[in-house]
């Protein structure tokens, strides 16, 4: 199952045309980036990617980095653990009961970054636009954070 594409975004209408397509992957990216720092990945692509997911875990590339140069610009159900495909299925993923329920990956990802900027006296002119820095990462990571621990207690025993 494919889960998101960097060309869906950049490749559709509603793309903003001064951004390059590597903006497309940064929120798919950050997601990513959660998935390597919380071992979530399946063991296939720990392998095949060893040398760049120690890059990541380094700081020394992001999430969106990673996705377009080992994953190719796709997020996939195949680059992850058992678990970490259950969580992305009910929290990546808008229609799970999850996501109708408690939250969903896209819509927490816009209302954080809309709230940082709105507290910071700007607005992003797309959600394309959220820079793909560490602080950024660190924001939205603490937000994955609390939705899996949400998610660990409340669903994932249905599956």
């Amino acid at each position: 199952m494919k889960y998101d594409d960097a060309s869906w975004h950049y490749d559709g209408s509603n793309y903003p045309k001064d951004l390059p397509s590597e903006n497309a992957a940064t929120a798919i990216g950050m997601f990513l980036a959660w998935c390597i720092y919380n071992n979530l990945l399946a063991d296939d692509l720990k392998e095949d990617a060893e040398d760049d997911i120690e890059k990541v875990l380094q700081g020394k590339m992001t999430g969106a980095q990673f996705l377009i140069m080992d994953c190719d610009e796709k997020f996939i159900d195949f680059f992850l653990s058992e678990l970490g495909q259950q969580f992305a299925n009910d929290y990546y993923e808008n229609d799970s009961e999850f996501a109708k329920k408690v939250a969903n990956y896209h819509v927490d990802y816009c209302n954080a970054f809309n709230e940082k900027a709105k507290k910071n006296g700007f607005e992003y002119k797309s959600i394309y636009h959220v820079e793909d820095t560490k602080g950024n990462y660190d924001l939205i990571s603490v937000i994955i954070s609390e939705r899996f621990n949400h998610w660990k207690e409340n669903y994932m025993l249905k599956h």
